[in-house]
């Protein structure tokens, strides 16, 4: 159904545009949320894959975008699976978490569950 319903749009020229730039318009929206993404907190790197994906419908240049992504996709992947960098980042996380917990463990002993700011939400001063 779909093949035939692309065709249908691809006769028609003003229906092809309109298609082309909702298709540009989702695509580099998603494609912009993966890059903040990247910053930001959430899956960046399948954010701009998945933008290239939906640019590569309509697009050649999209298309080949979409290919150096994957590769470099591919190549992070065996990069992370390296054992020696399997290892190194579990020690780093061990690491982490012990020391982050020390922090905590102190700043309760410390200061007990009380914060450390002062609020008084019922003051009639």
């Amino acid at each position: 159904m779909f093949p035939r319903f692309r065709e249908y749009i691809r006769r028609n020229p003003v229906l092809n545009t309109t298609w082309q730039i909702g298709v540009f318009t989702v695509g580099v929206t998603v494609l912009l949320a993966g890059l903040v993404m990247m910053i930001a907190p959430g899956p960046g790197i399948l954010g701009i894959i998945v933008g290239l994906a939906i640019l590569a419908t309509e697009f050649a240049w999209a298309q080949r975008a979409l290919h150096r992504a994957r590769a470099a996709a591919e190549r992070a992947k065996e990069k992370a699976l390296d054992p020696r960098a399997k290892r190194r980042n579990i020690i780093l996380g061990v690491t982490g978490g012990i020391l982050a917990g020390a922090v905590v463990t102190a700043y309760l002993v410390i200061h007990g569950l009380q914060p450390p700011w002062q609020v008084n939400l019922f003051s009639l001063d």
